[in-house]
């Protein structure tokens, strides 16, 4: 039977039922191909920034493998896809944005370009003339001590846009100051009149402070195998004491610090409060960790061929909060006795083919330490430790030895963490002999073991660093300053031979100069003074080698090699020394001439960079340019060791990584290594020295280091 003959009603239902099947159809294929986007751009936007303005809408781009035309098609990468509703709600949520941040004339436009299975999407924006606050007015704090400093530099300032976002922050940030000066329940209320046609606002803020307040009863919550008093030693405050809101944080803090907690809440408790009652009291919550934690790491570095690492933590140890922690590491692997399987000759450790005095064995820690969280102050940490290491510097020294230190750290109420350590250790430093001949006179095989035999080396640290950046791994804003002393002397217990003073200083500055552009400088410097100490009737400012200076590397002066700045020395082999008939020296091969870095005992290093991000991929990948400076000399032997400074500029690339950005440098290096002293190396061990200093070519202008982390 044709259609024609169908019933009226069932002629109908057929075609409801077609067209149904067709609409089902073309869904099915609109789910199964969605669009992609392949970008997603702002246009227009000047007063707020780009990444701001990507968490406020719900439509995400693709990832950089999904949206790049080279390389998309080979699959990799996360693909975003295009919903119009979604993107609808974006219009109105950027509009919104917008308004509350003072434009109220702000226009918002899309451009959406569509293809068989990309979309491409631009949002361009027209700001407009904001509304302004022409007029701030804080009432209410004449009760309160010192009112300016609760008032000053509040977010929303006269002049500005008016951000409704920034006046709830003012408020907030005065319930803050006031919370820190003892006042519990402080409360602001915020208004406002707005002239649209003046394009003015003024805004007022009423202060109610409340009762200034004294802290009540502590209680606590959580405890299971760590005693309550441990707790309650840790806290910031105490019983009696002026509220802060601040010593709740600082007392929170000092509760993670142990490890002993995986939760930590400090703060009012709620159920016994009354802002009527001068005396606030306070809840401590926590809930307790694991005690016993196992670990292990295997790494790879250019210095340290491969390397392996192992430990055991066991927290409250004993009570008390205690914890010991036992680990061990060993690195050189590859390339150090008893583990040298000859990868210093391929490109595998290849860097450490000439390092004759640091990987020729391996290099290893053992420690076993305790540390005593509330050491008789709630800021205080006592570390006692024993430990046992092999320890080295690139083509410098090797140093052996155990011992044991004592440490005392403390975080003061300004956050600058203070240390203090004496360490005293018994072992002994190997170096290139040439060092002991070219500044102490000592050229003899025995007089060079003498001075390299086992002491007691005995020392007092102290330490200080105030760091107030925004980012510890990848700072754009704000300084970072630390400062060092260490002190050796027979007063102490050290050896006579190991006496001297060290200092050392340190300070960067990082400014934000246009849209994720920032200029860094840094400044380092450090000074060693040691006492004459008799040797062989010779008067020697003796410093141990691996207490000196070095310079040169990827995070100071990178137009150079790691401790390829500063004072060096010569040796050669006998084998590639030519003499006449007498015994004169009448030439030798250059190519055999091998350096080695001495040290120094004065040291100054600065540096100064400029980040600028990449045209693609902002928010990964950065250029850098820079020029480093430095100098390091030896006071008292400028013959061979002259004090002068080296500028090397360079560039780099930096990529972001969660571990801090990945980093490629490349300083450009005019100069030829220092001039230094030559010696004939014997087949007995012994040094002849050479006549006349020796400079070596450093046979390319251009230094690369990779690392991770910024330079400074």
């Amino acid at each position: 039977m044709s259609a024609r003959g169908l019933p009226h009603r069932l002629r109908a239902a057929i075609t409801v039922a077609s067209a149904a099947l067709v609409f089902w159809g073309s869904s099915l294929a609109a789910q199964e191909a969605p669009l992609v986007v392949r970008q997603l751009k702002f246009e227009g936007n000047r007063a707020i920034g780009e990444l701001t303005l990507r968490t406020v809408i719900g439509t995400t781009n693709s990832s950089w493998f999904a949206r790049s035309g080279l390389v998309r098609w080979i699959g990799l990468g996360e693909k975003r896809y295009f919903d119009e509703r979604e993107f609808q709600r974006d219009v109105l949520r950027l509009t919104l944005l917008y308004r509350k941040s003072g434009y109220l004339d702000v226009g918002v436009d899309t451009v959406v370009v569509r293809k068989p299975q990309d979309v491409y999407l631009t949002i361009r924006i027209d700001e407009g003339q904001p509304i302004r606050v022409t007029q701030l007015d804080v009432t209410g704090t004449d009760t309160v001590p010192e009112p300016r400093k609760v008032v000053q530099d509040l977010p929303l300032r006269v002049g500005d846009p008016f951000n409704r976002f920034l006046m709830q922050a003012s408020a907030d940030t005065i319930v803050r100051r006031l919370q820190n000066r003892g006042y519990p329940s402080a409360e602001v209320f915020v208004s406002f009149d707005m002239d649209k046609a003046a394009r003015a606002t003024s805004v007022g803020l009423d202060v109610y402070p409340g009762l200034r307040s004294t802290v009540g009863d502590v209680s606590v919550t959580g405890v299971r195998a760590v005693d309550s008093s441990v707790v309650l030693s840790l806290l910031a405050t105490r019983e009696g004491n002026p509220f802060s809101q601040g010593d709740l944080f600082r007392s929170q803090r000092n509760l993670y610090q142990t490890e002993l907690f995986s939760f930590a809440s400090v703060g009012i408790d709620s159920a016994q409060f009354d802002a009527g009652v001068p005396r606030v009291p306070l809840l401590v919550q926590v809930n307790e960790g694991r005690f016993h934690r196992v670990r292990s790491g295997i790494g790879f570095g250019t210095d340290d061929c491969f390397r392996f690492g192992a430990g055991w933590t066991a927290r409250n140890f004993i009570g008390g909060g205690q914890v010991l922690d036992v680990s061990g590491r060993i690195s050189k692997v590859g390339v150090g006795s008893p583990f040298d399987w000859n990868l210093e000759e391929n490109v595998v450790c290849g860097a450490l083919r000439d390092d004759s005095i640091a990987s020729a064995k391996v290099n290893y820690n053992a420690t076993v330490s305790l540390r005593r969280p509330a050491f008789l102050s709630p800021q205080n940490t006592a570390t006692i430790a024993l430990f046992a290491e092999r320890r080295s510097s690139f083509n410098v020294y090797r140093r052996e030895e155990i011992g044991f230190s004592l440490g005392l750290s403390r975080e003061t109420r300004a956050r600058i963490p203070l240390n203090f350590t004496y360490r005293l250790s018994y072992g002994q430093t190997d170096a290139n002999a040439a060092n002991f001949c070219a500044f102490f006179n000592t050229c003899l095989l025995a007089d060079i073991r003498q001075l390299e035999d086992r002491r007691i080396l005995a020392t007092f640290t102290s330490s200080a660093t105030a760091s107030r950046t925004n980012n510890p791994l990848d700072p754009s804003r704000g300084f970072a300053a630390s400062g060092e002393f260490t002190h050796s002397s027979r007063f102490i217990g050290s050896s006579s031979q190991q006496q001297f003073n060290r200092v050392v200083g340190d300070i960067a500055w990082y400014r934000p100069i246009g849209r994720d552009v920032v200029l860094s400088w840094r400044i380092r410097g450090g000074l060693i003074f040691a006492p004459k100490v008799d040797f062989r009737s010779n008067s020697l400012n003796f410093v141990p080698p691996e207490q000196r200076f070095y310079a040169g590397g990827p995070n100071d002066v990178r137009g150079y090699d790691r401790n390829e700045l500063g004072p060096v020395v010569y040796v050669i082999p006998s084998a590639s020394v030519t003499r006449d008939s007498a015994g004169t020296v009448v030439g030798f091969d250059s190519t055999r001439v091998r350096f080695s870095a001495t040290g120094g005992n004065t040291l100054i290093v600065g540096n100064l960079e400029l980040r600028v991000p990449s045209p693609i991929f902002r928010n990964r990948l950065r250029f850098a340019a820079f020029v480093d400076a430095g100098g390091l000399w030896q006071r008292g032997a400028t013959d061979v060791a002259p004090a002068v400074l080296r500028l090397t500029p360079g560039i780099g690339l930096r990529v972001a990584t969660p571990l801090g950005p990945a980093r490629l440098d490349v300083g450009y290096n005019p100069y030829r290594l220092p001039s230094g002293p030559l010696f004939e190396s014997t087949p007995n061990g012994e040094l002849l020295p050479l006549p006349n200093p020796f400079v070596r070519d450093r046979g390319r202008r251009y230094t690369v280091h990779f690392s991770v982390g910024q330079a400074f």
